[in-house]
């Protein structure tokens, strides 16, 4: 069964108590800043507490941020744990201290008719004669570890019951109801059987070869005799079936208590090895070991699953890692007598590619001696499957949190920031609070930045796409590019003469070249070169690589090839995962590369990283071909330069609802002369344009408000209003209007957090 993450089952009660005490003090901190950007302090106080104010505030703001990611942690728990239940051919329960059932997958529903909120022994009553013992004898051997383990015998049958501890009151059970499920699939009959030689189950093939399910062991047997004990060396015996009298050679695969699996190698050459036949060509990968780990025999099969093996030199911790556990303490404890079988995922050491392995050890016992018998099952396939299934969970809480937060903070930094601008235009360079005004400033605006690389990340940000040439794009970058790798690295660029163009945001394009150019310096500690090369791509089929699918078409290719140190493969999966980051403590966010897929994605591209240690790394963009370039429209001169709006020159209606940033936009453009009409919500804002001698010239609204939004209440309003002017403004527009931007006529996007001189620009162009 997959590994299955810690249950958070009492986190929600903390959360929302520090959630409280985090908004509380949080609005002190908010209050201070204002009463200091107001004025209304005594003048000698204003910095200081300004400065203490947004402290205690981008604190507090971590702090919720805290919190709010392990809201969404535990509110994804029970999800990813049901999941991972599902994957697992066993019945699985998980039940709190007192037996209650949390959950169930399918196969403990269908099999046990076990359903959430019943107790597990009730459920069990079906199965076992009495569950409730089986239950106490099993949880009370976790006080002392953290899963214990028993085949149970009833009915005719083992049933192996396991039980994991979750966490301090959630425990997971898991039932394989069928004893033969292992062998299912097994091309060659595997039967077991218990006391007296009884045949507890069989595998579909040892029903076909013997044409029915016998009762004993002696029914099958052409000579009536008594099997013995087949451990270590096979026996060949003579079993009756439909075709007549054949010779099998039966061997053990597995021993639990009574019971015995035995699987039949029908043969046709009595005089060959027969222990070295059936064991180098059993049908699934298998291994004998000596106590202390050591391979003495491993089967064809389990040499190609594993890679090269020393039999006799190479010891099973050498060729495969535990996943958090001590790989000789699960030896040693499988050696002892009362031991049932263990299966466990390991990961082979194999240099090549990654593979994970389900190994079940059995004991068996020959010549006196203790061996160990593994059993391999391929399972790389499984953990990726639960890798992508862990790692979308993750990605879409993340993308959710960055959309919740996002608005609040950028209302927040909008706030801030712009009362800093008003200070600084009552402050020159000379005054003693200059500094601290641009320091707050500054790091207003890295904040701002922070939440914009989450936005990108999750695919949440609104673009504002244009045809573009690439080749433009980056010579108008290049001097940029050069002061960030420095002296040690030269940077070289290389066009496709025929380049297509492009439909994406500049803005972001070149956030994008930015951070693989800068990920690529940083891979070079010693100095380099970094090659940025661009050519056009047609794809006459589908290309799939990494999980993802490029369709037919044309496409603008970009790389972005350094010569560093390279990426490990191990980590090479992980490079675009958000905060993920291989740099020391302070040196990155790990947001970086992680941004770049965003942004790619939302463009409608795809990228793929190529990297090996000490050979360099390269990172591949494909954009879609735009059809057609940009036509640039003429500039044609105005006749009357003098009729145009000039700044100050027309009626603003802003419609905003959070109030400290509908008083910084409102003092705002009033220092640019406008005249400024306030509503708080959309519903005032109609209720205002009901005067029909009300002129105005422009709205600026909030795209997300209570209520009415920006958009539904701007097309209401121009039904009687159609010439008037749109600037809408927001920090997150999910579901406001499409990733293009507002499809209004004669609007334009703001997005938060602005300064004084964007938001007053803004009005003058829509005016203009």
């Amino acid at each position: 069964m997959p590994s299955v993450p810690q249950a958070f089952p009492r986190l929600s009660d903390r959360v929302v108590s520090d959630c409280g005490r985090y908004v509380s003090l949080g609005l002190i901190a908010l209050l201070l800043c204002l009463l200091a950007a107001l004025g209304v302090l005594p003048k000698q106080w204003n910095t200081g507490v300004a400065t203490v104010g947004l402290s205690f505030l981008a604190v507090v703001g971590f702090a919720i941020l805290g919190n709010w990611i392990a809201k969404q942690i535990e509110q994804r728990t029970k999800g990813v744990i049901a999941a991972l239940l599902e994957q697992d051919t066993a019945a699985c329960i998980v039940t709190d201290q007192n037996g209650r059932i949390v959950l169930v997958n399918s196969r403990a529903s269908l099999g046990l008719g076990a359903i959430p909120e019943k107790q597990l022994d009730d459920a069990l009553r079906s199965v076992f004669a009495n569950p409730a013992a089986i239950l106490l004898r099993l949880q009370t051997q976790l006080r002392s570890r953290v899963k214990a383990e028993e085949d149970v015998v009833t009915r005719g049958q083992t049933i192996p019951v396991t039980v994991s501890k979750l966490d301090h009151d959630w425990y997971c059970w898991r039932f394989v109801l069928e004893a033969e499920q292992a062998w299912r699939n097994v091309g060659l009959p595997v039967i077991t059987i218990g006391r007296n030689e009884v045949i507890l189950n069989t595998n579909d093939a040892a029903a076909n070869f013997f044409g029915r399910t016998p009762a004993t062991f002696a029914e099958l047997s052409s000579e009536n005799g008594v099997l013995g004990d087949p451990v270590g060396n096979s026996c060949a015996i003579q079993v009756r079936t439909p075709e007549g009298d054949k010779t099998v050679l039966v061997s053990q695969l597995r021993r639990s208590g009574i019971a015995r699996e035995l699987i039949l190698t029908p043969i046709t050459d009595s005089d060959a090895k027969l222990e070295a036949t059936s064991f180098a060509d059993l049908p699934v990968p298998i291994m004998r070991l000596a106590p202390d780990g050591e391979i003495i025999e491993a089967n064809h099969l389990a040499i190609e699953l594993v890679g090269e093996v020393r039999l006799g030199n190479s010891r099973i911790d050498e060729v495969m890692h535990g996943l958090g556990y001590s790989i000789r303490d699960w030896l040693a404890r499988t050696v002892e007598p009362t031991s049932a079988p263990k299966s466990e995922f390991l990961r082979l050491t194999r240099k090549d590619k990654e593979v994970f392995v389900q190994v079940t050890l059995s004991r068996i016992v020959s010549d006196g001696q203790v061996y160990l018998i593994a059993v391999l099952n391929d399972a790389t396939e499984l953990k990726t499957l639960e890798a992508q299934f862990v790692q979308g969970q993750k990605m879409q809480a993340v993308g959710q949190l960055a959309g919740g937060v996002a608005h609040d903070f950028n209302n927040l930094l909008t706030a801030i920031s712009g009362h800093c601008d008003l200070l600084l235009l009552r402050h020159d360079q000379n005054d003693l609070n200059y500094g601290d005004l641009v320091q707050i400033n500054q790091n207003a605006n890295r904040a701002a930045a922070l939440v914009s690389q989450l936005l990108a990340f999750s695919r949440k940000q609104t673009l504002r796409p244009e045809v573009l040439d690439l080749r433009d794009t980056i010579s108008d970058l290049i001097h940029l590019l050069n002061r960030l790798v420095g002296e040690k690295v030269r940077l070289t660029l290389s066009h496709d003469p025929v380049l297509k163009p492009v439909c994406a945001d500049k803005r972001q394009l070149e956030q994008v070249l930015m951070n693989l150019v800068v990920n690529a310096r940083d891979a070079m500690p010693d100095g380099g070169e970094i090659r940025i090369e661009t050519e056009v791509l047609n794809l006459e089929r589908a290309y799939s690589r990494d999980r993802a699918t490029v369709l037919p078409g044309e496409y603008v290719m970009v790389k972005v090839i350094d010569s560093g140190i390279g990426i490990p493969p191990d980590k090479l999966q992980k490079v675009f995962e958000p905060f993920y980051t291989t740099k020391r403590t302070g040196e990155g966010t790990g947001l970086g590369l992680s941004t770049v897929y965003g942004i790619v994605k939302q463009t409608g591209g795809f990228i793929f990283v190529d990297s090996a240690p000490g050979t360099g790394t390269e990172f591949t963009v494909l954009l879609p071909a735009s059809p057609a370039a940009q036509t640039p429209e003429p500039i044609t001169l105005e006749a009357h330069e003098e009729q145009k709006p000039r700044h100050g020159e027309g009626v603003v209606l802003l419609v905003e609802d959070e109030a400290p940033v509908r008083a910084f936009a409102t003092r705002a453009l009033r220092l640019k002369g406008y005249t400024v009409l306030e509503a708080e919500s959309a519903e005032d804002a109609l209720h205002m344009l009901e005067d029909p001698n009300l002129t105005v010239d422009v709205f600026v609204t909030d795209v997300v408000m209570p209520g009415m939004d920006g958009p539904t209440w701007v097309r209401e309003a121009m039904k009687t209003r159609p010439e008037v002017r749109v600037v809408f403004m927001s920090g997150y527009t999910e579901g406001a209007f499409g990733e293009s931007g507002p499809e209004i006529e004669s609007s334009t996007f703001l997005p938060k957090p602005f300064s004084l001189t964007q938001l007053t620009e803004a009005v003058f162009q829509q005016l203009n």
